[in-house]
């Protein structure tokens, strides 16, 4: 696997720019989204999606209200497969699924980013993400919010490597093959209820991205 190209942090303008990007991956999901799109709205910040391709096939709603409420969809493959296992051809078909389903769900959503399932990032994901018009983007705050490890831990391993330019994951969903989970991210809806004003209260402002 390689992380060289991808976007792990936004650039900083200077001295004064201390944004930072909260991301969500594997939604979107018709308990945990709808939660998380509502603290966003409370708080008004903006977030970025990326959503798995059949999600957005099943839950088209959804991603009209992201966009209608002023945050990003990005690609995060058809399937969620591991694409270091994929042939060239399978990695083409993941990615351009994924946007065809998010461009028949919302025809005004603008699929600028990806990110690819589990970070794992190879020389032809890079290729043909590039051909589909695609910026890679990876992260550099993971608080693993996945893995349930208890609200403090997670809200802690933000704010711990929260900096200008940072990039945050988390997510609203869960992957195809572990469906059943879906309804396990009310540690994460926690969390963000907690982490946005404690950003903003260190003086960041959460932005989309660029």
């Amino acid at each position: 696997m390689i992380q060289r190209d991808c976007l792990r942090e936004v650039p900083v303008a200077g001295a004064d720019d201390r944004s930072v990007y909260l991301t969500f991956d594997d939604g979107p999901n018709p308990f945990s989204t709808p939660q998380i799109l509502d603290v966003l709205a409370e708080h008004r910040v903006p977030a970025t999606f990326f959503v798995v391709g059949v999600f957005a096939k099943e839950q088209p709603d959804l991603i009209r209200r992201i966009v209608a409420e002023g945050h990003d969809v990005a690609n995060h493959t058809m399937t969620h497969p591991d694409l270091t296992a994929c042939e060239p051809q399978d990695i083409e078909r993941e990615i351009n699924e994924a946007s065809r389903a998010i461009l028949s769900a919302c025809p005004e959503a603008a699929v600028r980013h990806i990110r690819a399932p589990y970070g794992a990032w190879t020389e032809d994901v890079l290729s043909k993400s590039a051909s589909a018009g695609l910026e890679a983007v990876h992260w550099s705050s993971d608080p693993r919010d996945w893995s349930r490890p208890g609200v403090d831990a997670i809200v802690d391993a933000v704010l711990s490597t929260a900096r200008p330019g940072a990039i945050v994951l988390l997510h609203d969903g869960c992957p195809p093959d572990e469906v059943g989970l879906s309804g396990l991210r009310d540690q994460t809806l926690l969390a963000l209820s907690r982490l946005i004003p404690a950003l903003h209260s260190r003086g960041f402002a959460i932005r989309l991205l660029p």
